[in-house]
């Protein structure tokens, strides 16, 4: 069966919605909500995004994807069989279903992942850098994460979902993550209990200490509960947005480019190569001589002062 990627429909929509929230914002309170360099940035590298994806998504979507799908689920008398001994799924209601959970723990860890490796956090600290939070920050996408995106999917195809199936749900997936990054959505109480919703995300977006590496969830919190990342926003707490290391440039090369140049330099202060290793593959902050600290180091040190 063919199906039409959402992001396609998407994309306008996002145009729309980041020009009415724009408007809204420059009339009422919120003025400051949008800064209009930053503005140019984030709509600078969303474009560079959209004209990237689609090349690199049809690359995984029909090479990766497929292969995968190919190679585990070959076709027995007719009859699409997992090389496991089931039936590879079809498009019933409830696959649909049970494909976009699946998506979903994938997303979790393909993002939890992207905070806990340094040399992924690169690529993704594109979509943090901002330090406003808003429909304009969401598509403030960099344009590497696609490239290794797909791995954390592809034992999707492998067990027997579709391809199609997958990448409409990776679509979906996005659709409900643009319209995350918004102050104007309050506390949604119910929804809360089982959605990743705004006030969610704006935690994930926060510097604050206490607020970093959490929620990482999709468009449900489950995982983030279960594995001891959910945070719940403090309305007490005064949030701030962006990242402790900042590009401090409305360039979007510098932004795209500039935590791979830090990572560089970082390998050459210490001749040990278990340190360099570190550097590329630790946790972003960690460093040999404790000159920098990784989130984990900054909550534990904020917990004992807390404390005392």
């Amino acid at each position: 069966m063919d199906f039409t990627n959402p992001l396609v429909y998407g994309v306008p929509c996002f145009l729309g919605l980041i020009l009415l929230e724009l408007t809204y914002s420059k009339t009422t309170e919120k003025k400051e909500l949008y800064n209009w360099k930053d503005l140019a940035s984030s709509l600078t590298m969303g474009i560079g995004s959209a004209v990237l994806a689609p090349l690199i998504k049809t690359i995984s979507a029909i090479i990766i994807f497929n292969y995968v799908y190919e190679v585990f689920n070959p076709l027995v008398e007719g009859v699409r069989t997992n090389i496991m001994g089931w039936e590879s799924f079809g498009y019933a209601w409830y696959v649909w279903l049970i494909c976009q959970f699946l998506d979903d723990f994938s997303y979790y860890w393909f993002h939890r992942q992207n905070h806990m490796v340094r040399f992924l956090w690169a690529a993704h600290i594109v979509h943090h850098s901002s330090d406003n939070f808003n429909l304009g920050t969401a598509v403030r996408n960099g344009w590497f994460t696609i490239l290794y995106k797909p791995f954390f999917y592809m034992w999707l195809p492998a067990i027997g979902f579709p391809p199609e199936m997958v990448v409409v749900c990776l679509g979906i997936e996005a659709l409900w993550q643009f319209q995350l990054h918004s102050v104007y959505i309050p506390k949604l109480k119910f929804v809360d209990v089982i959605f990743n919703t705004h006030t969610m995300h704006q935690v994930h977006h926060a510097k604050n200490v206490e607020y970093m590496d959490k929620n990482h969830g999709g468009f449900l919190n489950i995982f983030d509960r279960i594995f001891g990342t959910w945070k719940e926003l403090d309305e007490e707490i005064d949030i701030q947005y962006g990242v402790t290391k900042a590009p401090n440039s409305y360039n979007p090369w510098v932004i795209l480019t500039h935590e791979y140049k830090d990572i560089w330099n970082d390998t050459k202060k210490s001749s040990n190569w278990y340190h360099k290793a570190m550097y590329v593959f630790g946790p972003p902050g960690w460093s040999h001589d404790g000159s920098t600290v990784s989130v984990k180091q900054m909550q534990k040190i904020l917990l004992e002062e807390r404390k005392s």
